[in-house]
């Protein structure tokens, strides 16, 4: 699997921008205060990571492809940049953020239960999930020729998001804007 994650970084031009970067970027930090630590979970090339350094955030990125790290490393040199081995557990204290920030990672996870125990452990109490992914809707996963060379794994829609969720959160909010769920949880 390593090899198929750093291979999908290659694929990936330097100058990529995040699908929906501006909504998002706008939703996430509308929901993070100044000097918040929050743990970025499969911060990519660190697009994220550098905006809520911008914000005032202590930011820790986790990704599971080297690649995708060295490239958040020079976009954002100030965050503590960690590599999150699949099937481990996250590479952070717990109880250590104050918010955990998962941008269209979730359908890409092969065990997402698993990671959504890691990031409740990793997490404050009264702490917050904030995720966003692709929103599909129900005919749609029941009836789409999925793309085999696509490395989503998961195809959620808003009944699914909650489900999965709803095990390691009490407070739960799915919102369906532009074609992606934007979920917040406590």
């Amino acid at each position: 699997m390593d090899a198929f994650r750093e291979g999908v970084w290659d694929a990936v031009p330097a100058d990529a921008q995040p699908e929906a970067f501006e909504r998002r970027r706008r939703w996430l930090l509308a929901h993070v205060a100044p000097g918040a630590k929050v743990l970025d979970v499969g911060c990519g090339d660190g697009a994220f990571a550098a905006e809520l350094l911008a914000a005032g955030a202590t930011v820790i990125g986790v990704d599971v492809a080297e690649s995708a790290l060295a490239r958040a490393r020079v976009r954002a040199p100030r965050a503590d940049l960690r590599l999150a081995r699949e099937g481990e557990p996250l590479p952070i204290d717990n109880g250590w953020a104050d918010v955990v920030w998962a941008g269209e990672t979730l359908e890409h996870v092969v065990d997402p239960a698993g990671l959504l125990a890691d990031i409740r452990l990793a997490l404050r109490p009264g702490g917050e999930l904030l995720a966003t992914t692709p929103a599909h809707g129900p005919l749609l996963t029941r009836t789409a020729r999925l793309d085999p060379r696509s490395d989503h794994l998961r195809f959620f829609t808003r009944r699914s998001l909650r489900w999965l969720l709803a095990p390691h959160f009490g407070n739960i909010s799915v919102r369906r804007s532009g074609g992606r769920f934007y979920a917040c949880a406590s």
